[in-house]
């Protein structure tokens, strides 16, 4: 019988970690993962509470004390999954071939802690003349779905927790109207065709929003914002990616200078019905996943 070593001892840890007695926000803090690359595979069953509705996923997040200046608070609102279509359940397969998200190191390999095909549903979805990229969730975490053409390379469905901490739920790391979840680069199977070395790089941006939002601008570059796709309370944008020369100097194998992808900060602006702004995060950087620097 194969064994996994690594999530042995990630269990044997947690084990170790709730056999003492400490304080609950202690406990939590302890279960944040060291990088945005790395995942916690483990789920805290106590950390949710999740009833099955009319075919919704319903989650309840704890209750916590209204903040003193009478706002109400985002983290307590119940936040709804929506159901798949049958084609968005077969985006789902399509993305997930291993049947669930997969190691970020190892697209072969399924990690099952962090759910099936089943659990994931199509929360926001990007169409441009290039592709699509999907937002998936689950009641723990995320992943990014770009499809591509069958016999093609596809983009691994990478698991984050919500909140960038296990054991994730989908009120973790709220940040009021407006709460950007990931920065990332999402490519299809024409970004590794010689003649198009290029192309098939998208920077991708997605976060949740509340009810009250009704639009999503990302500012890619200083002037240059575009509408994100907002439905069901989430939001997803992409753009193609631009290239610059590699600003150490390096060269490839035939002695060409490297080129890098082009990934600037970003601003996410949130407006309401009335078009005020509901909600706005400036200097989301690369590689955000929750935790990233912002101002």
């Amino acid at each position: 019988m194969n064994l996994d070593e690594r999530n042995i001892a990630e269990e044997l840890l947690l084990l170790a970690d709730r056999a003492q007695p400490v304080h609950p926000g202690s406990y939590i803090d302890r279960a944040v993962t060291s990088s945005a690359r790395r995942r916690r595979v483990s789920y805290s069953v106590a950390a949710l509470a999740v009833a099955c509705l009319a075919g919704v996923v319903v989650v309840y997040p704890m209750t916590r004390d209204l903040p003193a200046t009478g706002e109400r608070d985002t983290a307590a609102e119940v936040i709804e999954l929506p159901d798949n279509t049958p084609q968005q359940a077969q985006m789902v397969r399509d993305c997930m071939p291993e049947g669930g998200p997969v190691h970020n190191m190892d697209p072969s390999r399924r990690m099952p802690g962090q759910g099936g095909v089943d659990d994931f549903h199509v929360l926001a979805q990007y169409t441009d003349g290039e592709g699509s990229t999907a937002l998936l969730g689950s009641t723990a975490g995320f992943a990014f779905c770009t499809p591509v053409k069958k016999g093609e390379l596809g983009e691994p469905a990478v698991f984050t927790h919500w909140g960038n901490k296990a054991p994730g739920d989908l009120a973790a790391g709220l940040t009021g109207d407006l709460t950007v979840d990931a920065y990332v680069m999402q490519t299809d199977g024409r970004a590794i065709r010689d003649e198009q070395a290029k192309k098939g790089y998208f920077r991708v941006v997605a976060g949740r929003v509340t009810p009250e939002v009704r639009r999503v601008t990302i500012e890619w570059a200083p002037g240059r914002p575009a509408e994100a796709q907002v439905a069901n309370g989430f939001f997803i944008g992409r753009i193609p990616a631009t290239h610059r020369s590699d600003p150490r100097g390096r060269r490839d194998a035939l002695g060409k200078p490297w080129r890098i992808a082009d990934t600037p900060p970003v601003t996410v602006t949130a407006y309401d019905e009335a078009g005020a702004v509901a909600g706005q995060v400036r200097n989301v950087t690369f590689l955000w996943t929750g935790s990233g620097h912002k101002d």
